[in-house]
This record gives structure tokens, sequence and C-alpha cells, in this order.
């Protein structure tokens, strides 16, 4: 992370002597918003980790207590019955001794008081283990409500993920074999775009081609408002070395991201606050660099769609 930051705040130093304030200080601003947006994704990714361990511990430990609950309570049942064997017995020795010793007698309704005030202690005990198994009974419940309402609120994401993903891999599928790949993983659906099909060499202008490509994704994006759509540049290791405004591959990969966001920025139908442009420079490569079709393949473009967790931290908040 550091070496990141160093590296960006070079790039900054780099651009600041090499542009206009104005281009600078835009640029400045991305960069900020990018890295409050990462950390804010950071932090609510690990927000939500946690409280599902949590919540999956607090459900493990609720059933250990459960179980040892009913356990008890068995053992309590078998002393209990036991117990009432023996006063059953007493009371049968009782009525036959009654006829032939008075000093008998006297022993038995010692012994008889002394298991009825243990026959007593033992229903105490068992209402009081009963009550507490019981209320572990409701708490268990209302936890495996929240866990399954938090699984119910995460599978539907994924759901409604994976039908994103289908869609989109619908509407582009007359660009399959031309550089454009869709695929879905943790969460999130990533649109891999690669240079050939967008841009010529050196160049952030959309070609024909990729401009249809762009546009028949936004069509899918307009209808699902509720996604977040991070746009990434990246190029391979080769350094820059065209004319004009430019400096770095960095610069480049940003200039190429901006562009496919001006473009989904043409469909009025898509928020413009779901839209972010990042520039990775070849900071982020997806092969080796060492090959022509390894650089190639690092020469691209990617939007990475991620479902809006509103509902889900608010579940989350709730007590």
């Amino acid at each position: 992370m550091i070496k990141k930051t160093l590296l960006a705040a070079l790039s900054l130093v780099l651009l600041a002597s090499c542009v206009s304030p104005k281009v600078y200080k835009d640029l400045e601003a991305k960069y900020a918003d990018l890295k409050q947006e990462n950390k804010n994704l950071a932090r609510e990714n690990y927000k939500l980790s946690k409280a599902n361990t949590a919540a999956e511990n607090e459900l493990k430990q609720l059933k250990a207590a459960y179980d040892e609950a009913v356990a008890q309570r068995d053992n309590l049942q078998a002393e209990y019955n036991a117990t009432k064997a023996s006063l059953d017995n007493l009371k049968s020795s009782y009525e036959a001794l009654e006829k032939n010793s008075s000093r008998a007698i006297a022993e038995n309704s010692q012994k008889n008081r002394e298991l009825l005030a243990q026959l007593e202690a033992k229903e105490q005990a068992l209402e009081a283990e009963n009550n507490r198994l019981e209320k572990l009974k409701r708490e268990l419940q209302d936890r495996s409500s929240r866990v399954a309402e938090l699984e119910k609120l995460i599978a539907d994401k994924d759901a409604a993920m994976t039908a994103l993903k289908n869609a989109i891999s619908s509407a582009l599928t007359d660009f399959e074999g031309k550089g454009l790949t869709v695929e879905q993983r943790d969460g999130k659906v990533y649109v891999s775009m690669e240079n050939k099909l967008l841009f010529s060499s050196g160049s952030w202008a959309v070609g024909a081609e990729g401009r249809r490509a762009v546009e028949q994704l936004g069509a899918v994006l307009a209808q699902n408002p509720d996604i977040a759509v991070l746009i990434e540049g990246h190029t391979d290791n080769v350094p820059y070395s065209g004319n004009g405004p430019l400096t770095s591959n960095w610069d480049l990969s940003t200039k190429r991201a901006t562009s496919i966001v001006n473009i989904l920025r043409e469909n009025r139908e898509i928020n413009p606050e779901n839209l972010t442009a990042a520039g990775r420079g070849e900071y982020a490569p997806i092969a080796l660099n060492d090959t022509p079709e390894g650089r190639a393949k690092n020469r691209r473009i990617e939007v990475i769609l991620t479902p809006k967790l509103d509902e889900l931290s608010k579940l989350l908040n709730e007590n």
C-alpha cells in the first residue's frame, strides 16, 4: 500500500510539472475520490465479513448452550423419576410397616419427609432449567432468523448479479472472440475489453465497433440503477512514447477509462453518481508481459459492477 501511495504521489508530481494547474487539480481530485472509494469498499467488505463471522459464532455458541441445557434437563428428569420411584417404594413400605411398628413408622416418615424435600428441590431445579432452556431456544430462533435474513439478502444479491451477468453476456454476444469477456466472481461482475476492440495504439479515442460495445453495455446498466460501475484502464509495461499531453502509461490508462465513462454518460438513464473512472497503468496485469499475447491481454478496459449494499448495512446496524 505504501509503495502504491508513493507511486501515486510521484505521478501527481510528474503531472503537476507537465500539465496545466486545472488538469492537475482535476486528476488530483479524481485520485482522492478513488482513494476514498477504495477505503469505503474495503471498510464495507471488512464490516460485512466481521458481522457474518460474529453471527455464525454466536449461533454456534447458542446451539452448544441449547444442547447442554437439554442434557441437563434430561439428567434432572432422570433423577426426578428415580427419586419418585424411591418415594413410591417407601410409601409401600410405610403402609406395610404401619401395622407392625410405630418406630419403623417414625423412621419411614422421616425418610419420606427427606425424600419429599429432595423431590421438591429437584422439581424447582427442573423448572428453572426448563425456563433457561426456553430462553436459550428463543434466542437461538432469533439469531437463526437474523442469520437466515442475512443469507437471503446475500443470495438475492448474488442472484441479481448472475442475472446481470447473463444480460450483459446476451447483449454483447456479437463481440465474443473479439477481446471481450464477461465473468462473475466475488459477488461482482467483470466486463473485460481488450484495447484492440476499443482503441488504436497510444490513443484514447474509442473506435466505432468499441463504441457500439460500450453503448450496448450501457443499455443494460441503465436498467440496473442499483449497481456501482467502476471503469479501470490498464496498459502493458511498455513505456508510453507518444507525443502530446500524456506523460506515462498511467495517464493513458486514465484517459481511456474516462473515454468509456463519457460514452456511458451519453445514456441519460444511467446515473452519473454510479460511475467511477480509474487508471491503473501497468500495475495490475493479468498475464506476463514477456510475450506479445500477454501484453495484448494486459492492454484492456475492465468494467467492474458491484451491487449496492444499503440493505445489508441497515440489517447489520439493527440492534
